[in-house]
C-alpha cells in the first residue's frame, strides 16, 4: 500500500506553493490589511489562470475533475501561505454543494464560472448563538426569508448556498436590494465574515437532499489540510527564528527546552497529516468511513495548528507579538479555524457518533 502523494499531487502543491510564494509573501498580507481589503483579488485571478479553482469541479462543467486529495494538496498549500482568498467558502464548500445538491440546469450555470473565478460564492449555514448548523431560514414561494451570522467572505460574494429548513438548500444571487450584509468585526482580518439579512430575497430550491453531513465532512477534510499547512508553516517560522536568534552566547534553538517545543510540534503535525490524508482517502473511496475519518481529520488539524501557532508566539517572545513579525497571520487564522465549521467539542461528538466504517465492520 502506497501512503505516498503521487508524483503529479507532489508536483500539483509545488506549483501551488511557488504561485503563493511569488503573490502572498507576508509583506502582501500587511498591505492587504492596511488598506482594509477584504481580499486579495489578484491572488484569486492567478488561482483561476493555474486551474486551481475547478480543480475538484467535474470536467463538464469546466473544471480539472481532481479528487478529495488533489484539492488537499492546493489547501494545503493556501494555509501555509496565509492566502487571503475565499478558497474555503467559493469552491470547497459552495461549489461542492451545488455539485452534490443542485439541479444540472444549477450546475451548469454556476460550476464553470466558479471554476473560473468569475463568480465567488460562499456557504451560509450559522445563524448566530446556538446550532453549528441551524435551519431557520424559510424558503416559500421562492422567497427566503431569515438571517445568517456569521458567513464568511460574504463581502465579496456574488452567490450564496443557504442552509434552510429542513436541511435543504436553496441559491441566492446575492446583489439584489432584498439581501442586507452586514460587516462583523473579526479577529482575521484577511477572512472578513458578516451578517446577511434575507427579507424576502428571490431564491432557488436546490433538489438534492440529506447532502449537509457528506458535504461538511468533506470540508473538514480540507480544512484539516489547511490547519496542516499553516502549522507547518509556523513550525519552520519558529525554527528559523530560534537558529537565528542567540542568547548567553548560544542559538536559541539549542536549549533543550525549545528543541522539546518544536518536537511537540512537528509530532502533532505529521499525525494531523496523516489523518487529513486518510480523511481524502476515505472522500474519495470509502465513504462508509468518511464521518469517522473527517471528524478525526479535523480534531487533530485543530490540535495541530493551536499548538503550533502558539508555540511559534512563544519561541518569539515579546517581538512574536508586533505587527512587524508574521507570527499573528498564523495565531489570528487558527483562533478563526478553530471556530468554523463547528468547534472541538462538535467534532469530538461526531467522531464518538460515527456509524464504523467498513474498516470495522470487515474487523
Amino acid at each position: 500500500m502506497n501512503f505516498d502523494l503521487s508524483d503529479e499531487q507532489k508536483m500539483l502543491g509545488e506549483q501551488a506553493r511557488a504561485l503563493l510564494a511569488d503573490m502572498s509573501p507576508y509583506d502582501r498580507l500587511r498591505t492587504l490589511i492596511d488598506s482594509d481589503a477584504e481580499w486579495d483579488e489578484p491572488l484569486w485571478r492567478a488561482l483561476a489562470d493555474m486551474g486551481f479553482l475547478g480543480a475538484a469541479i467535474p470536467e463538464e462543467h469546466g473544471g480539472l475533475g481532481l479528487g478529495s486529495l488533489d484539492l488537499g494538496v492546493i489547501m494545503e498549500a493556501l494555509g501555509a501561505a496565509n492566502a487571503a482568498v475565499p478558497f474555503m467558502s467559493s469552491i470547497v464548500l459552495a461549489a461542492e454543494a451545488i455539485r452534490l445538491a443542485g439541479s444540472e440546469a444549477q450546475r451548469a450555470a454556476w460550476l464553470p464560472r466558479l471554476a473560473s473565478g468569475e463568480v465567488v460564492a460562499t456557504f451560509a449555514y450559522a445563524e448566530g448563538p446556538g446550532p453549528v448548523f441551524a435551519t431557520g431560514a424559510t424558503l416559500k414561494a421562492g422567497r427566503l426569508s431569515g438571517c445568517k451570522s456569521p458567513v464568511a467572505d460574504a463581502g465579496i460574494a456574488d452567490l450564496a448556498v443557504v442552509l434552510v429548513e429542513g436541511g435543504h438548500f436553496a441559491l441566492v444571487e446575492l446583489n439584489q436590494p432584498a439581501v442586507k450584509r452586514t460587516r462583523l468585526d473579526s479577529f482575521d482580518q484577511l477572512r472578513p465574515h458578516y451578517r446577511i439579512d434575507f427579507e424576502g430575497a428571490a431564491a432557488e430550491p436546490m433538489p438534492g437532499i440529506f447532502m449537509l453531513e457528506r458535504l461538511v465532512d468533506q470540508a473538514a477534510v480540507q480544512a484539516a489540510f489547511e490547519a496542516v499547512g499553516a502549522a507547518d508553516a509556523c513550525l519552520r517560522m519558529a525554527r528559523d527564528y530560534a537558529m537565528d536568534r542567540q542568547i548567553f552566547g548560544r542559538p536559541l534553538g539549542g536549549f533543550q527546552a525549545i528543541k522539546h517545543k518544536l518536537a511537540d510540534v512537528a509530532v502533532a503535525t505529521e499525525l494531523a497529516r496523516s489523518n487529513a490524508y486518510y480523511g481524502g482517502w476515505a472522500a474519495e473511496s470509502s465513504p462508509d468511513d468518511l464521518p469517522a475519518a473527517a471528524a478525526a481529520a479535523r480534531l487533530s488539524g485543530i490540535r495541530c495548528f493551536e499548538m503550533a501557532a502558539r508555540e511559534n508566539l512563544q519561541v518569539h517572545g515579546g517581538i512574536g507579538y508586533t505587527f512587524e513579525a508574521n507570527c499573528h497571520f498564523y495565531y489570528r487564522r487558527e483562533r478563526m479555524l478553530a471556530v468554523h465549521l463547528g468547534n472541538r467539542a462538535f467534532w469530538a461528538d461526531r467522531l464518538l457518533n460515527a456509524e464504523p466504517g467498513s474498516q470495522v465492520k470487515a474487523a
